[in-house]
């Protein structure tokens, strides 16, 4: 311990420098974590760390240090509030993936939506933001209004007691405590607000809404499939299948976005379709296969939206009829798309397909008719990866410029950083069990 309480006296001097103390107290933060994972497992009396909460907190840190790292143009606007806003949702996150208590969760999910709101509104693109962090904030609300009713029925009827609940056959009780978790993840028919507000938040809003905010819904059903697992077993049949028909959909009108951020942001949608229905399986295989994509789509997404902003940042264009030929313009990026687009389709040795594995063999098991959606999907997912990266990367430069920027340190650094966490988890994949 006296090496991070030295570790912070030496930080009294970048009191001046607000970036560089940030990155600092996020490094911090995460050696505590790795370190004294062991003596934070029982943090309070309502705050508790296991391997699912684990595994997540770990990437919420990570991914906070890389949206600090991320462009730097938008933030010279009012950055200490920026920076303010990404440790202030870093900490509501963390908070919520701790949080023992059923009622004390809820109130940190809530308000891990008041920042995300804030960075959209504040240091988003276009004056559609506006109207996206509405979409955002109704979505939400509105879906965890029943919730919360739900919560105080259960307190009031002292269903706290976990038995009473396990055998609690309400099924209103149940559509109330699912339906906010839905929304979040976004499950098909729910995701109207997801594409609204990935296309108007700045990039770093954009890397902890795809890879940290979405999880919170599935980190939810994991939570609430141990409350209530009866009704779960009862009505699992038509979330499954909810996932599997919307999967393939959500695939389709992929194909069909000309706008990279909507079709990275629709991408996230059918994989975490994929992760609702291993995690409606109830079988282990399911579960952890869930979670280790839950952990590898975090990362990859996050890196696509950062690809995405590094070719606007030079075309001026999020369009990909536009950020044509980008390999005689930026021929070293190439690199980095061709990575990240085959870590997409959870191509070896991501932790994404050892995730996938596990999720096709437990539906499969589940019911063996899901094999032909499931093929349709991993097909489909294959498609549009490949669509995105040969017509952003291959053709005829738009602008008809003849000089080239590979880009600088930091954006490789950046989409490394991603990268590396992605591939080589596999070799030690126990960490996250």
């Amino acid at each position: 311990m006296l090496k991070l309480i030295l570790f912070s006296m030496f930080l009294t001097p970048l009191l001046f420098n607000m970036w560089l103390l940030s990155n600092m107290l996020i490094i911090l933060m995460m050696m505590i974590i790795l370190f004294f994972s062991k003596d934070l497992n029982m943090l309070s009396y309502n705050m508790y760390m296991d391997n699912v909460s684990y595994g997540l907190i770990i990437l919420t840190v990570w991914i906070t240090f890389l949206m600090v790292n991320s462009s730097p143009f938008y933030k010279y606007n009012n950055m200490s509030l920026f920076l303010f806003m990404m440790l202030l949702l870093m900490t509501l996150l963390i908070l919520s993936f701790c949080s023992y208590n059923i009622m004390v969760f809820y109130i940190f999910f809530e308000s891990s939506l008041i920042p995300i709101m804030i960075i959209i509104m504040g240091w988003g693109y276009q004056p559609e933001r506006l109207n996206a962090s509405y979409y955002l904030l109704f979505y939400t609300l509105f879906a965890s209004l029943p919730m919360l009713v739900s919560i105080m029925y259960m307190y009031s009827n002292n269903l706290t007691n976990i038995m009473l609940m396990m055998m609690s056959n309400n099924k209103f009780i149940y559509l109330g405590m699912i339906l906010a978790f839905m929304v979040k993840v976004p499950l098909f028919m729910f995701h109207f607000w997801l594409p609204k507000a990935h296309v108007e938040a700045p990039v770093s809003g954009s890397m902890i809404l795809a890879a940290i905010l979405l999880k919170l819904g599935t980190y939810g059903l994991i939570r609430m499939m141990n409350i209530i697992p009866f009704m779960f077993i009862n009505y699992s049949f038509i979330w499954i299948s909810v996932s599997l028909i919307g999967g393939i959909m959500i695939s389709l009108s992929c194909m069909m976005q000309i706008d990279m951020k909507s079709m990275i942001a629709y991408s996230s949608v059918a994989h975490m379709s994929l992760v609702v229905g291993g995690i409606m399986t109830m079988s282990m295989w399911g579960m952890v296969g869930s979670y280790f994509m839950m952990i590898g789509h975090g990362l990859c997404s996050s890196a696509l939206f950062c690809l995405a902003n590094i070719s606007y940042e030079r075309s001026g264009s999020r369009s990909i009829l536009i950020n044509k030929g980008m390999l005689s313009f930026m021929p070293s990026m190439t690199l980095m798309w061709f990575l990240m687009s085959s870590s997409n389709i959870s191509c070896p040795p991501t932790i994404s397909l050892v995730g996938e594995i596990l999720i096709l063999n437990s539906l499969v098991s589940w019911n063996s008719l899901c094999m032909i959606f499931l093929s349709c999907s991993s097909f489909l997912s294959a498609c549009y990866s490949l669509y995105l990266f040969s017509y952003t990367q291959h053709g005829m430069f738009f602008s008809g410029s003849y000089s080239f920027d590979s880009g600088n340190v930091r954006e490789f650094f950046l989409i490394m950083m991603h990268w590396i966490p992605l591939n080589f988890i596999i070799l030690k994949l126990n960490l996250l069990i």
